[in-house]
């Protein structure tokens, strides 16, 4: 399969450093020299810093593979620990998360919470637009809506769901906490 396979990867997956927008392309040269040419007219420079911090990442990583102190070790288990903690605390106030095997992101089904979000302005955008608008501006808390991923007529399929990122600093994490539970009470 390697002779029609090309595997991308970026900094922002791989080391959580998304600011650094440098990515890669491995594969055969057959399909590689036509990436090239795309690659070289549609991007015109990388910062050399940030192509720098990249090849540090990886140098230290390669010292440090497969031992506790190696951040490919670490982040799935940091990630595991955070996705729990999120999940619990969705369960807690109603929403029933869908546990995520990988990725950065756990999609929650909103069906059972209802809220009064009777704004004309929004009133022909799905449920989910109009959830994540009404908590973002009464609660301070920021999702993504799910529907927004899909074309209009599957739309109303996924609007009782919602996107959650648990890749954020505990504190941030325990502030989205706090205002869920605090919302969840006063329901």
């Amino acid at each position: 399969m390697w002779e029609r396979t090309v595997t991308i990867g970026s900094a922002g997956k791989t080391f959580s450093a998304t600011g650094l927008k440098v990515g890669w392309a491995m594969g055969p040269e057959s399909i590689l020299k036509h990436l090239k040419t795309v690659h070289q007219n549609s991007v015109y420079h990388c910062a050399t810093a940030a192509q720098e911090a990249v090849a540090y990442g990886f140098e230290r990583e390669l010292e440090h593979y497969g031992k506790p102190e190696s951040y490919f070790l670490q982040l799935p288990q940091t990630l595991h620990g955070k996705r729990q903690k999120l999940a619990e605390c969705l369960v807690s106030v109603g929403m029933q998360p869908i546990m995520p095997e990988g990725g950065y992101f756990m999609i929650a089904d909103i069906s059972t919470i209802r809220v009064d979000l009777q704004d004309p302005h929004n009133a022909d955008e799905p449920y989910d637009y109009r959830f994540v608008k009404w908590m973002i501006k009464n609660k301070g808390l920021a999702t993504i809506p799910v529907s927004a991923f899909y074309s209009p007529e599957n739309q109303k399929d996924f609007e009782n769901y919602i996107r959650f990122c648990f890749v954020k600093e505990d504190s941030t994490l325990r502030a989205a906490e706090k205002i869920l539970r605090e919302w969840s009470v006063k329901k």
